[in-house]
């Protein structure tokens, strides 16, 4: 049985979606990911006398070799969300935590999602799968994700993207479109690999969600820290230094590397920041996607 907090969270997100959805953020959603009359099966290997409008140069270039994509009868579209639910999730400088922003992000997808009459699945992961929600249609369905996202209790505080995704190509649920919401906090190394073949797999958006303390930390001398995945407690110096690395560099590198994966795999990436409108940047988002497909 759920909380009536919960009830009255999930209340007042319809409330604010469906306004949403009237106001146009539903349509272009849709144009975002249409498909092109047929459902896509899989990418394969080009062979000759494929048309060639079906050539995914993307996908080409990160493998070295020409393939296509490969369509049969086109059905609905299913809409997985992968949800980060790491302790890391719980951190923030401001009034909301990255969880509730999470949270917030993915219910406004699967609503938008639902209103399209798409399949809407869902999965929870920490270092582990802690739940999965199989795509289905219906309003029922996607309270019974609401409900999960807002009460979900993750077994572990740990982090493993490379696990997660491992799990989503493990699904093969073939034209599906993947939102993957994280703040992506994770060896990088350990994940590049395989979310190269996800990125192939799947149509697949990186939704990264991040506090302004983890792009930019203010210069407050001395601070002692604890990491809320492992508990452990260190110090760490905020001041600038000439010739030093400083914090700020470290969250900086770190920006860069996951940027620089996801445009090395092309990766659609969504930025979003907690405690601050979502909204314009996610149409804006869309209708950059629309625009590509011009």
């Amino acid at each position: 049985m759920i909380s009536q907090d919960i009830r009255n969270k999930i209340k007042k997100i319809k409330i604010h979606t469906k306004r949403l959805i009237q106001s146009g953020l539903s349509g272009d959603y849709l144009s975002a990911f249409k498909g092109t009359g047929l459902e896509f099966d899989k990418i394969r290997d080009y062979q000759l006398g494929d048309d060639v409008r079906f050539i995914d140069w993307n996908c080409s270039a990160r493998m070295n070799k020409m393939m296509v994509k490969q369509f049969v009868e086109e059905r609905e579209r299913t809409i997985i969300l992968m949800i980060d639910v790491s302790k890391s999730e719980q951190y923030s400088s401001k009034k909301d935590l990255k969880k509730d922003m999470v949270a917030t992000i993915s219910s406004v997808l699967a609503f938008v999602a639902s209103e399209n009459k798409d399949k809407v699945g869902a999965f929870f992961f920490s270092d582990k799968v802690e739940k999965w929600i199989a795509p289905a249609r219906g309003e029922l369905h996607v309270g019974k994700i609401l409900e999960k996202i807002f009460s979900i209790k993750p077994t572990s505080n740990k982090t493993n993207i490379n696990e997660a995704l491992k799990f989503l190509i493990k699904l093969k649920k073939r034209n599906s479109v993947v939102f993957m919401l994280s703040d992506w906090i994770d060896d990088i190394n350990n994940y590049s690999k395989i979310l190269k073949v996800a990125s192939c797999e799947y149509d697949f958006v990186g939704v990264r969600i991040l506090d302004d303390c983890e792009k930019s930390f203010p210069n407050v001398g001395l601070l002692q820290i604890r990491d809320l995945e492992t508990d452990k407690v260190i110090t760490i110096d905020t001041r600038k230094s000439e010739g030093k690395k400083t914090i700020n560099t470290f969250l900086n590198v770190r920006l860069l590397e996951q940027k620089g994966l996801f445009d090395k795999y092309k990766i659609d990436l969504l930025d979003l920041t907690v405690d601050q409108p979502f909204i314009h940047p996610m149409i804006n988002f869309f209708r950059s996607r629309i625009r590509r497909q011009i």
